[in-house]
Parts: C-alpha cells; structure tokens; sequence
C-alpha cells in the first residue's frame, strides 16, 4: 500500500515500492525508483537516474539526484545510488556523479545526514555515518564505515576518510585521515585516536593496539610512511593493517604536525 498526497508530482516511468509515503507537494523524476518503506517529506525534489533502497527518511526540501555542481557536466547519463535505512535531514543536498568520476555517486546504509549537508558529485560514503549539519562534502570524497564529520566542516575534493575517523566540527579537512584518527581545525590536522568512537565499537585489546601504533607512526620523528610498512610487517592485528595500508597508499598525505603531543 501506498500513501501518496495528492498534490505530489510523480512523473512517468519513476518506480515507487510497497509502503512508500510520499508529501505534499514532493516531485519525483522519471527515472527514480524508491524502495518499500521510505518516506518522502513534503517538498522533497527527486531527480535523475536515482536509486533509493528501503526503509529510508527523507526530510523536507531535500534535494536529491539534482545535476552535478561540475562545469565539465554535459548531460552524460550518471547515476545516484542510496542504500536502506538512511536519514536525510532537510534542505540536504546530493548530487550524482560524473563522467570523468566513474558516473556514480553513492551511499550505503544506515547514515545520518543532518539539514543542510551537501554531498558533491562521485562521492562514496560507506555505512552508519553520521554528517552533522551544515557539512560539505567536495566531489570524489570517499568516506568509510562509522565515520563522524561535525557541523560545518568542508572536506576537499578527493580526500577520503578511513573506517571510524572523526572530523571535529568547523574544520576544513584538505588531506587523508587515516582510520580510527580524530582531527580537527582550520586546516585539520591530528589529534589523536577517536577513542570514543572506537569504545563503542571496538574490543580493549584492539585499541590499546591502536594507541601503541599511533605513538610508533607519530612519535618517534620517522618518516610516517617508512614507520606504517615497518608496522605492516610486524604486527597480525587487521585493525593495525587497515591503518598502515591506508597511510602507506595516501595521494594527499596525511594531516600531521609533528610537533603535536602524542
């Protein structure tokens, strides 16, 4: 069973689930297909070739599947791909991909994205994040698992954020942040692990392999990069792998000072 308000414009060809609600005044494109279960507030936009899954919320006045923020953009066919139970709060914004980024933006399951947030174009966000309000994201940020970003921050295009970081709010993020790291200001930089975020997720013993692992990457004065393939070597924990891999292979560095405290 459906609940469609009868002022809601729904165009040909769009695909609509089994116990979708869909607002007034909302506007869904030909080429959107929504899954059972989610709703869609009053005034909501849907554009494009948007896929939406199950069990989804998304609040009034977002916009989503609108043509990227691209001046390269020239009308390719590209795509919107949005997992389940995700919560899109109002006046949230999430273009689709480009050509030149592989034609896909996408979202997986169980996020938070808070009013205001902006998703740009090619963007890969994993699942059970949380985008606090007023975030931006720039085009070809990936974004792992249970990763936090503070209200109004802005990360630059192409970088990416490891399982379990955490973003401080107001910050501008131009650089990779490792997994499991916390960082935070204007330009960010490291402030240590997400302790928080890794206590509710994570098993003792694999935080305080954790912590051992950051002192060795940011505390003895070595090349971080030299310092994560000796801890690659050396160690069999998969958190401590997850961690050098992503610092080994960064494209933009990491966001550290070495004379911080660690």
């Amino acid at each position: 069973m459906q609940n469609i308000h009868p002022t809601a414009i729904i165009e040909e060809g769009a695909v609509i689930g089994n116990n979708v609600t869909i607002g007034a005044f909302a506007y869904i494109s030909s080429k959107v297909k929504i899954g059972s279960g989610t709703t869609v507030a009053s005034h909501v936009l849907l554009e494009g070739d948007t896929q939406i899954g199950k069990n989804n919320r998304i609040f009034s006045h977002a916009v989503v599947g609108s043509i990227p923020q691209d001046l390269k953009f020239d009308g390719e066919d590209v795509k919107l791909v949005i997992g389940d139970d995700n919560t899109i709060r109002e006046f949230t914004l999430i273009n689709p991909g480009t050509e030149g980024g592989g034609g896909v933006t996408r979202i997986g399951s169980g996020n938070l994205l808070m009013g205001y947030v902006h998703v740009g174009h090619d963007v890969i966000i994993e699942d059970h994040c949380i985008l606090a309000n007023a975030a931006n994201l720039g085009g070809h940020v990936e974004i792992g698992n249970r990763v936090v970003i503070g209200a109004m921050s802005a990360i630059h295009q192409f970088v990416k954020l490891g399982d379990y970081a955490m973003l401080a709010g107001a910050s501008a993020l131009t650089q990779d942040l490792p997994p499991f790291c916390m960082a935070e200001g204007n330009r960010a930089t490291l402030r240590g692990l997400n302790l928080t975020g890794l206590r509710r997720n994570l098993p003792r013993e694999a935080i305080d392999e954790l912590k051992n692992a950051y002192r060795e990457l940011f505390g003895q004065g070595l090349p971080v990069q030299e310092c994560a393939k000796q801890l690659s070597k050396n160690s069999n924990s998969i958190y401590i792998a997850q961690l050098s891999e992503f610092i080994i292979n960064t494209k933009r560095g990491i966001p550290f000072v070495r004379s911080q405290n660690v």
